[in-house]
């Protein structure tokens, strides 16, 4: 059976979009969503970054998709290192997160609403 290349190309690429989102929960998410649980501050903060992040993306005129979140957290990350950021070894500090870091934790607070099969 021929697969029609364009239907191959969409399943790359949102396979893509699950790894970094995937990859992206493990660096960011799982720790800072815990984090935002027990602190509610914290989480005031990813809901306030989530609502821009949503609103970026016209997610009040149609659903988000996790390709529209991995590529705007890709795009999050690219601008930051045209700015002179390093990502760090260290782990984050989720008293007093950054705002790179509680942008990044807001995309994967959506990302598991979108898709919660692959952000647990």
């Amino acid at each position: 059976m021929r697969v029609p290349y364009n239907r191959v190309a969409t399943r790359s690429a949102a396979g893509s979009a699950r790894s970094t989102l995937t990859v992206l929960t493990a660096s960011v998410g799982t720790a800072g969503l815990a984090a935002a649980a027990a602190r509610p501050g914290l989480l005031a903060m990813v809901d306030q970054h989530a609502a821009a992040v949503r609103d970026s993306l016209d997610g009040d005129r149609r659903p988000l998709t996790v390709a529209a979140l991995a590529g705007y957290a890709e795009g999050v990350r690219a601008a930051a290192v045209e700015h002179g950021w390093q990502p760090s070894t260290d782990p984050t500090d989720w008293s007093a997160p950054n705002w790179l870091h509680t942008r990044l934790l807001a995309v994967c607070a959506l990302a598991r609403s979108v898709d919660p099969r692959h952000l647990a």
